[in-house]
């Protein structure tokens, strides 16, 4: 893949976790490689009362997702978050696909008939 997805995670008011980082990052270069309309993933990771709240917003061609997920430990938030991501990807690419296949089916090409 020539082009590939930008990735930043940002930690609001809490250390920097180089091992979450990675983790994050392995995880949405993988989602970036199945879902190539993607070219920006940005997670925010934050504390919120008692536990974390992860923020996840990815933008692409014809792409634009959002969405938060919270936890009382930082790495279970950030993988609630990337798997609710997965989700809205994967229904927005579902229907991108699926809509073509079905206008394809209601104007089927005529038949030509044999020489």
């Amino acid at each position: 893949m020539a082009d590939q997805a930008t990735v930043v995670v940002h930690f609001k008011d809490l250390s920097n976790d180089d091992a979450l980082r990675e983790n994050l990052e392995k995880h949405c270069r993988a989602l970036a490689e199945e879902f190539s309309e993607v070219t920006k993933l940005e997670i925010t990771l934050s504390q919120d009362g008692a536990g974390f709240i992860a923020h996840g917003h990815v933008t692409g061609k014809n792409t634009d997702a959002a969405t938060h997920a919270k936890a009382s430990e930082l790495g279970p938030a950030a993988e609630r978050m990337l798997d609710k991501v997965e989700r809205q990807l994967r229904r927005v690419h579902d229907k991108r696909i699926f809509s073509q296949r079905r206008e394809a089916q209601r104007t089927p090409q005529k038949r030509r008939s044999p020489r």
